[in-house]
């Protein structure tokens, strides 16, 4: 019942028009019941000469002005009211069927937006949890998986209920011995549906899992195509694939079977109960109890009967499947973020930001460490140190990507956990470690923060980010399609446009995560005097591996293990003699070694 409250929820909106529809299929279905009755009159009025006992719905139609019995005329008016009801269940019919399938395409989109939306609120750990072929599955398969609990199957069974009732009546009316069948027959029904239920969603469960392993294999295989390729391990992955492949398959295999054992044992019970009603119903003519037109209406009436129970049953066995998907997207929808959003809105232009002891453990590990500093608006801050010293982690700390356990990080004063995320990530332009581009042209990439912005604005930070001129090498420009996550580009080429993003969002705090690793020397310097030059008052926060990307930083911190060991100026730390000397001293050996070798082999052309 949690699943059905919870679609309930992104349903609401379509119930209106849903029980209109409802009402719709209800006539239709009405309709439909009567053509056993008109069948009946044809047989037993019409083409045969039975003098009329006065009861029926369409009794009315023999009273002499619609035509005399055995007649061509009542003959016709009969068959004419048989193909207006069957003419007017038509239209019905596919009224109804077209409402419903657009308040199912409303309901996936609402489905879809839904968990989309979902997505992007939770926090990285949080989103890490899943694989990303659970992901897919839950965005896109479920949500159309789901609607059509709502849209197919719930509906189906009203419509099934409203056919029971009518024809159980209608039947009775006629003769009640002919209740004997279907009494007989539903117990068999509910003790099958029963005992395949459970099955059913054991295999609905195995199937879903296997198509999130299939897609998960899939994406894998597309992001990683160069690492595969370049270790020649198309064949592995070919196996990984083929194995995820059989398994879908052997799992769509058992869904095939139980449904076909399912199909089977209610054939076999439906054909049961059509033998007996005509069983019974020859033994009711032969005694004089009906006329033969009713053995035919009966007989139709107690197939009805048997389909609409088989067809509940089937229903109910195909509901699993949806509950399934129903139960995954609730349980992901009901995820909670570790990064809640606070009220508070970020207006100051020029935040002054503080770290106070804080310190982070991530999975037992503690990643920072009673971190100190004070960096008023317009300071610029080197952050230097080794691999996993905890650079990255601080920077994205700011962003609230992690929430520190202890100690706090304030702007303005304001502990950064009361301000809303949309607001203070406005604050920050990040420029991340890992490029992403999207594919699409330069220019949108670039744009991607003001969409609608100049052109001119584009290519004046372009110039800025030392991109303008291969940019403008490129046969189509900054109009250049670049693949998913740049490919086709260098990764020097791909961190100067992600600069240039970064830029042209214009936020007041500026912050490079060791995004300059793939430039050489020349262009890194170029590129960090132009940002310094051109915006000189924002606030830069500088992560780096290379010590000479820092060296004109008001304050640089040294980072180990997740503390600050050095902090102070460049000549502050030079004369230190410590990590950052030494790194630094052992960097500009490497470079003038670089640069001796050049030269010999330049002399040697």
């Amino acid at each position: 019942m949690d699943v059905i409250k919870f679609g309930l929820k992104y349903f609401k909106r379509n119930m209106p028009l849903a029980i209109i529809t409802q009402i719709i299929s209800f006539v239709a279905m009405a309709a439909d019941l009567m053509l056993p009755l008109l069948s009946q009159m044809l047989i037993d009025y019409a083409i045969g000469n039975n003098p009329s006992d006065g009861r029926g719905i369409f009794s009315f139609l023999l009273n002499g002005k619609h035509g005399q019995i055995h007649s061509m005329k009542l003959f016709f008016t009969i068959a004419f009211v048989f193909m207006l009801l069957l003419i007017g269940r038509i239209i019905l019919v596919y009224i109804r069927n077209v409402i419903r399938q657009r308040i199912g395409l409303d309901l996936e989109t609402d489905l879809r937006v839904a968990t989309y939306q979902k997505l992007t609120q939770l926090d990285s750990y949080t989103i890490s949890q899943f694989n990303t072929g659970e992901l897919l599955t839950t965005i896109n398969s479920d949500t159309i998986m789901f609607k059509e609990l709502f849209c197919r199957m719930i509906p189906n069974i009203f419509d099934s209920i409203f056919v029971l009732v009518t024809a159980v009546y209608l039947l009775a009316n006629i003769n009640a011995y002919l209740l004997i069948i279907p009494l007989i027959m539903t117990p068999f029904f509910v003790i099958a549906l029963m005992k395949f239920k459970k099955s059913a969603m054991i295999n609905y469960r195995n199937i879903r899992n296997s198509n999130s392993r299939m897609n998960l294999t899939v994406q894998e295989n597309i992001e990683a195509v160069r690492l595969v390729r370049s270790f020649t391990n198309e064949e592995f992955e070919m196996e990984k694939f083929d194995a995820s492949n059989e398994n879908l398959k052997n799992s769509y295999i058992e869904q095939i079977k139980l449904s076909s054992k399912f199909e089977v044992i209610f054939s076999t019970i439906k054909q049961f109960a059509y033998i007996g009603t005509i069983a019974i119903s020859t033994l009711l003519v032969i005694r004089g109890y009906m006329m033969v037109g009713y053995l035919v209406a009966c007989s139709s009436y107690v197939m009805k009967i048997m389909d609409v129970i088989s067809m509940i049953n089937n229903s109910l066995f195909q509901v699993q499947q949806q509950l399934v998907s129903g139960q995954k997207m609730m349980n992901f929808m009901n995820t909670t973020s570790r990064i809640p959003d606070g009220q508070k809105l970020l207006t100051n232009k020029k935040p002054h930001i503080q770290f106070q002891d804080a310190s982070l453990t991530i999975d037992g590990n503690k990643v920072l460490d009673g971190i100190n500093l004070d960096i008023p608006y317009g300071k610029k801050i080197g952050i230097v140190g080794g691999t996993g010293s905890g650079k990255s982690v601080l920077l994205e700390s700011l962003l609230r990507v992690h929430d520190v356990n202890n100690g706090k990080i304030l702007i303005d004063g304001i502990d950064i956990k009361n301000y809303s995320l949309e607001s203070l990530r406005n604050c920050f332009s990040f420029v991340f470690q890992e490029v992403f581009l999207f594919s699409n042209t330069i220019d949108s990439n670039i744009a991607y923060a003001e969409p609608e912005t100049d052109k001119d604005n584009v290519i004046e930070v372009a110039k800025h980010a030392q991109a303008h001129n291969f940019i403008s090498s490129l046969p189509d420009g900054y109009e250049t399609i670049v693949g998913e996550r740049g490919l086709g580009l260098s990764g020097g080429q791909k961190q100067r446009i992600s600069i240039a993003r970064a830029l042209l969002k214009n936020s007041s705090v500026l912050i490079l995560d060791d995004s300059t690793t793939a430039l050489d020397v020349e262009t890194e310097k170029k590129l960090l005097q132009e940002i310094k030059a051109n915006y000189p008052d924002k606030t830069l926060l500088i992560s780096a591996h290379r010590m000479s990307s820092v060296v004109d930083c008001d304050e640089i911190i040294y980072m180990q293990d997740g503390a600050i060991v050095e902090r102070g100026s460049f000549k502050e730390l030079m004369e230190l003699g410590g990590h950052f000397a030494y790194v630094y001293n052992i960097q500009e050996a490497q470079k003038k070694s670089v640069i001796d070798f050049d030269s010999l082999a330049n002399a040697a052309r």
